[in-house]
């Protein structure tokens, strides 16, 4: 309808400046043939101002019909997007048809509570990666002379980067690994660390000199650290990354940090960055924390953590060392935290759309609240059930038969008093995930161990983790 009354006003709108075009020209064709009659100044000026009229017509008539093209183009494009969001309507519709209107409800109860879904993930942690990619460029630009360590490209890591996350959306830090590498002359070699007991693998980053004036390519920008007498060097060249920011032969996740902090505050301005958001960096001896704030208010929390990368593998190690263990400034920890992204990547490519997984992860994080068991212990079991359960049976419509089966899986680990580590001796494993080959057929850890050696924390455990859940479902 709204088609044909557009067409009939052209057509009304065209035969009502065909008509005054019509009798404008009669007149002009009637003083023309007045052939004898003098020519005066007014006549002039009539005659121009007839023309002028005319052109002023036939712009009116064009500006109309563009102003109805342009209306025309709006009716169209409204009427797709309803067409979209009606398709969507029936998409979902089809997909819950076969679910229990009870647990829908619940469901829907439990997303409104709970903010299941964070829908400003992507786009923050999109601003992050770019804050941070310009700041690694400008890195390489104001250090490529000096012997400090090469920042490679950052990585997205932790589960604000997974898709989720236990934190409300304006308390959620966004962690991003800058992996490092030896600058020209150095080389990095992995070492145990005995010193100590840590809950995880930990090892220290021995920094070795290297010659750069054999080989088949020899580097002649650069004296050789090896064979150039310690007087040339110190005048000619700046100094070794051992004489900077090592302790002894090995790389110190302290000095690492300062710098990097440091290096942050006087390259702020240079950002595009600086102009929407006003920068602060907050305290940190192992990592570098800021926290950017808008002019409305709102803010944004990044860390950025560095780490080295063993051999070719998803495994790194990290400068930031869990809360509750402070080890050695040159002590570096195991993390999996690149390889436990990868494979969060992975099920997302192969799930279901809607999948549940990650509504699952924060709910069961907003259940356990309380009860003193980490996050990354429900992440693990959450992990063990992805490998365990069909990606088909993740659908959003299973969403409380998956964190029923999550609570359960749990409960019976704190009974048992263990929870086997994902990436130890896993064969289920998807095989874009490279492990260090020490990592197949290794004696699987333990995160359960600390209650396996104390009956009564298990004790205490299970009586937080049953009281939680019962005032979930029964309190509620």
């Amino acid at each position: 309808m709204l088609i044909l009354f557009l067409l009939w006003l052209v057509q009304c709108l065209r035969h009502f400046i065909t008509v005054y075009l019509d009798e404008d020209l009669n007149q002009q064709r009637t003083q023309v043939m007045q052939e004898l009659a003098p020519v005066t100044v007014e006549q002039s000026f009539g005659s121009w101002g007839a023309v002028l009229w005319t052109a002023v017509q036939q712009c009116l008539f064009w500006a109309l019909a563009g102003s109805l093209i342009v209306l025309l183009a709006l009716y169209w494009w409204l009427r797709k997007r309803v067409h979209e969001v009606d398709n969507r309507r029936d998409s979902e519709s089809e997909e819950s048809e076969d679910e229990n209107p009870a647990d829908r409800n619940m469901i829907w109860v439990f997303s409104r509570r709970f903010q299941l879904s964070v829908p400003k993930l992507a786009s923050r942690r999109q601003v992050v990666q770019e804050l941070l990619s310009d700041l690694l460029r400008v890195s390489h630009s104001l250090f490529s002379d000096s012997f400090f360590p090469v920042l490679e490209p950052v990585i997205g890591v932790g589960s604000a980067c997974e898709g989720w996350s236990p934190h409300k959306e304006d308390d959620i830090v966004y962690c991003m690994f800058v992996p490092l590498k030896p600058p020209r002359g150095h080389a990095f070699h992995l070492e145990p660390d005995c010193r100590g007991e840590m809950p995880q693998t930990s090892m220290r980053v021995r920094v070795e000199l290297v010659c750069t004036c054999t080989g088949e390519q020899p580097d002649q920008s650069m004296l050789c650290f090896l064979h150039h007498s310690e007087q040339e060097l110190k005048r000619n060249q700046v100094p070794s990354l051992l004489h900077t920011l090592c302790t002894g032969p090995y790389l110190d996740g302290e000095k690492i940090a300062l710098w990097f902090q440091t290096f942050v505050i006087s390259a702020w301005s240079m950002l595009p960055q600086s102009r929407r958001y006003s920068m602060k960096v907050l305290p940190s001896c192992r990592s570098c924390k800021m926290k950017l704030m808008k002019a409305s208010g709102r803010s944004l929390f990044v860390e950025t953590v560095f780490s080295v990368q063993q051999g070719d593998s998803d495994i790194f190690l990290s400068s930031q060392p869990p809360e509750a263990h402070l080890p050695p400034s040159t002590t570096w920890l195991e993390s999996y935290a690149v390889a436990e992204a990868k494979f969060f990547r992975h099920v997302a490519m192969q799930a279901p759309p809607h999948s549940c997984h990650l509504k699952c992860l924060r709910l069961c994080a907003r259940i356990l609240e309380g009860s003193g068991l980490s996050i990354y212990a429900l992440k693990t079991t959450v992990m063990h059930l992805l490998t365990l359960i069909p990606l088909s049976e993740w659908q959003h419509k299973y969403l409380l038969l998956r964190v029923d089966d999550t609570m359960r899986y749990l409960r019976c680990c704190l009974e048992e008093k263990r929870l086997k580590h994902f990436f130890f001796d896993n064969e289920d494993l998807p095989q874009e995930i490279s492990l260090p080959p020490a990592f197949q057929g290794a004696q699987p850890l333990n995160l359960f161990q600390h209650l396996a050696r104390d009956p009564a924390a298990q004790t205490e455990a299970l009586k937080k983790f049953d009281d939680l859940q019962y005032n979930f479902y029964f309190g509620f």
